[in-house]
């Protein structure tokens, strides 16, 4: 918004980041100690999120359900979050298709662990999905400053 008078400025805005806001455009306001704290807060999550699976193990063989289930549950386990890691990595730097992210959510929700484990390596780097939106914002401003460029005058009048 324009300090002025109140108006938002011409052209595209910025679409915001989760936990991030715009502050991933100009990397002002706190971007940095934020991109710190997603990443710590991530892998303090992932690990917490381990220790969880661990206890359930751990039930699960307390229960005596004998050693095929305990691994396949840790099969389950390993390949769903292989895949939940993929899928919100390259998340990352396109946009999933609506359809496909609504047929593996339930996929995503037992790999967690990996969408936790990709949300903190991509924090290391640039805000998670700094790269699409950036790469959006840059092409919808493209198409603004063409949009809004007039020529002035007739070109096949020019001065040689």
């Amino acid at each position: 918004m324009s300090a002025e008078n109140g108006t938002p400025p011409p052209g595209p805005t910025p679409d915001p980041i989760r936990f991030f806001g715009t502050t991933w455009l100009n990397h002002d306001n706190g971007y940095t100690p934020r991109r710190i704290a997603v990443a710590i807060g991530s892998l303090v999550t992932a690990a917490a999120a381990c220790l969880v699976l661990r206890l359930a193990y751990q039930g699960l063989q307390i229960a005596a359900i004998g050693g095929f289930v305990s691994l396949l549950m840790i099969v389950m386990f390993a390949i769903c979050s292989a895949m939940a890691f993929r899928h919100t990595w390259d998340g990352f730097t396109r946009r999933p298709d609506p359809d496909r992210q609504a047929s593996l959510r339930g996929l995503l929700a037992i790999g967690f662990v990996g969408s936790l484990l990709a949300y903190f390596f991509r924090s290391l780097t640039e805000a998670p999905g700094e790269k699409l939106h950036r790469g959006e914002y840059e092409a919808a401003r493209k198409r603004h400053e063409k949009s809004t460029t007039r020529r002035s005058g007739n070109p096949s009048k020019k001065r040689r």
